[in-house]
């Protein structure tokens, strides 16, 4: 029963759907503001759901009915669950064994693919070109994303985010020696996220939504949904490993910390954003292939020199 809850209620789905909305409420205010609008008010993305869901779904006569219903569902899941593996308000997670740093960077890798097979069943020119996108992004970022959150791993020698954690929280000094590796996933997340300038995927000047040109209604809702969950984990989990600072003074000062960590690198995203053009496909992959996964690889190789010379 309390799995239960924790699932469906906190930390689960229906936290992360509260805050995920307000976190997404917070990048397109502070957008706005760098481009000197107003901007939404703070119940927007609130309202933009319960409108999506109350309307009908519309689905292409050719499409295939399984695939397509069921992605928004898939991705939505596979985001709720990552965060059960992440601490939150303290060192340790609500579940947590060695290697669930794998889990949650696959669970997280999981709504891509939903996006790609959503996109590539729904049988539509514009909707197969951005998931074909999105795979192609995915090919791009997800390695150095990989090696930059596993590189605070060695130092640690832990596989678990509740390993990590602990060990960062007892010595946070160490997390200066993972400068590089916290830029490389800042840059990673926000290429994940299909946030600009790495929003190509879905580029609604060109291809009209990406992948989810033919989704309506409530599965539109799902996706949308999914995204800004995503959002979230992915900055829980950043945090978890590269910015441990106050977990470890209590479960009210470290939940507090979780949302105003949360809260910053939404802002990261939304400066980003507002500062950065749209990059093509071609120009993500030379990006992350030639400058990302090398620096991944000196912070890899810095921590591994590191180690050897605290033992």
């Amino acid at each position: 029963m309390a799995a239960l809850l924790n699932m469906l209620v906190f930390p689960g789905f229906l936290f992360l759907s509260v805050f995920g909305m307000y976190c997404s409420f917070l990048e397109r205010k502070l957008y706005a503001r760098l481009q000197s609008r107003i901007g939404p008010p703070w119940f927007q993305p609130y309202a933009d759901f319960v409108k999506l869901v109350a309307k009908e779904n519309i689905m292409p006569e050719d499409a295939n009915p399984v695939m397509f219903s069921l992605m928004p569902v898939f991705a939505l899941t596979a985001v709720t669950t990552a965060v059960l593996y992440i601490p939150i308000w303290g060192t340790q997670a609500l579940f947590s064994f060695t290697g669930d740093i794998i889990v949650v960077l696959y669970l997280l890798t999981l709504p891509t693919v939903a996006f790609f097979i959503g996109g590539w069943y729904s049988t539509s020119l514009y909707a197969r070109i951005g998931a074909v996108r999105t795979l192609g992004q995915l090919f791009a970022y997800e390695v150095p994303l990989f090696m930059s959150v596993l590189a605070p791993a060695i130092l640690a020698e832990s596989w678990s985010l509740s390993g990590i954690s602990l060990y960062y929280s007892q010595h946070p000094w160490y997390c200066l020696f993972n400068a590089i590796g916290f830029v490389i996933s800042l840059v990673a997340m926000l290429a994940k996220l299909e946030k600009a300038p790495f929003d190509i995927p879905e580029a609604e000047t060109e291809i009209g939504g990406g992948c989810f040109t033919e989704y309506s209604g409530r599965l539109l809702a799902f996706f949308k949904l999914a995204l800004m969950i995503e959002m979230v984990v992915g900055g829980a989990l950043l945090s978890s490993v590269f910015l441990p600072f106050g977990l470890a003074s209590g479960p009210v000062v470290g939940f507090i910390l979780f949302l105003v960590k949360s809260v910053i690198v939404v802002g990261l995203f939304a400066v980003a954003h507002a500062l950065l053009a749209r990059l093509r496909i071609d120009q993500i992959l030379d990006f992350c292939w030639k400058l990302m996964i090398p620096a991944a690889l000196v912070q890899v190789v810095v921590n591994l020199i590191i180690k050897m010379v605290i033992r």
